[in-house]
């Protein structure tokens, strides 16, 4: 990555829960436009990781740098604010609310306007127009109103997705979203995800292989909290220690 300007860097992040080290010295650098994939076996330490770069958890040792900030003493919402956003493994949404109310909403939080957002949508005219363009990316403009219960499950997950691209991210962590999409919805998904912003970087925790190799440019094995490797997908795909402790699961050999 020699030469690509860094908008995330964490540098020796270390955590313990008591005895149980679930963070070793764990270094990661996302460039701008990044599509970096984070995989390993269950319990490798992947979604605390993402809490721990996210702040909601603080680490024992180490720094988090945001586009040349130090956030590592900053509280997850502070964190949002300067443009590092995340989803989570299981769906948070509203189900009564449509996709354009859950987007204008995050939307108008992003503004201060959240304890407006209930006057006639005519009052929110900017917002709406772009809760909906961000809709119309994920391909959600033609459930835009439709309660959200009433959604296909890869059709939530995208909502989720555009629920963080309403607060403006630099840096968008994802933590499995296609946990509980159908297969025959996961390329689609992920298909949408390859078309964000090229300026945005993005992490995404995934078990699919055949996902993480299509669409990361590279990627970061965990194994019992720490980094085993980091590489390109083609190096990762060969090498006998991933293979050993994880590939070999996934892929039977």
């Amino acid at each position: 990555m020699s030469g690509q300007t860094a908008i995330l860097r964490a540098e020796g992040i270390a955590r313990k829960f008591g005895s149980l080290e679930v963070a070793r010295d764990i270094s990661l650098t996302l460039p701008i436009g990044a599509r970096h994939a984070l995989i390993g076996p269950n319990g490798a330490g992947k979604t605390t990781l993402i809490n721990l770069i996210t702040g909601n958890l603080k680490p024992d040792a180490g720094r988090i740098i945001l586009d040349g900030t130090d956030i590592t003493a900053m509280q997850a919402a502070e964190r949002v604010r300067r443009g590092l956003t995340r989803t989570f493994q299981i769906n948070t949404l509203f189900p009564g609310l449509t996709p354009i109310e859950s987007v204008l909403l995050a939307v108008c939080e992003r503004k201060r306007q959240a304890g407006h957002f209930w006057r006639r949508l005519t009052g929110h005219a900017e917002a709406v127009d772009e809760a909906f363009a961000i809709l119309r990316q994920l391909h959600l403009d033609e459930v835009a109103t439709r309660e959200t219960r009433h959604l296909a499950y890869g059709q939530q997950r995208l909502l989720e997705i555009a629920l963080a691209l309403a607060t403006r991210p630099k840096v968008l962590l994802l933590d499995e979203p296609a946990a509980g999409v159908p297969k025959d919805e996961s390329a689609a998904l992920f298909a949408v995800i390859a078309a964000l912003p090229s300026d945005m970087a993005v992490l995404f925790i995934e078990h699919d292989m055949n996902l993480v190799f299509k669409f990361a440019s590279r990627i970061t094995v965990l194994v019992s909290g720490a980094v085993l490797v980091e590489a390109e997908p083609e190096a990762i795909r060969a090498d006998p220690r991933v293979r050993e402790v994880y590939l070999g699961q996934a892929h039977n050999g």
